[in-house]
């Protein structure tokens, strides 16, 4: 890639990062300890896979969207479901 094809990349790569906010993966076990401190808000649970079942979970958090794929349920408390 050109230096400018490189430059107008990495421009649109901040720019999504900006539009979008701070995506940050973690573990399940990270997952369940920060939707523990959690006083209030909601958590998304997905549940998919093709042959073998896989759990999607996001939260919001900070500022900051945190999302974690396990092989195992997470339980939500009730003020998040």
């Amino acid at each position: 890639m050109s230096g400018g094809g490189a430059a107008a990349a990495q421009a649109a790569i901040h720019n999504a990062i900006k539009a979008s906010g701070a995506i940050v993966k973690i573990e399940p076990k990270d997952f369940r300890n920060l939707i523990a401190k959690m006083d209030s808000g909601l958590v998304i649970e997905i549940e998919g896979g093709s042959f073998l079942t896989l759990y999607k979970y996001s939260t919001s958090y900070k500022g900051f969207i945190f999302y974690c794929k396990s092989k195992n349920t997470i339980t939500i408390p009730a003020r998040l479901a």
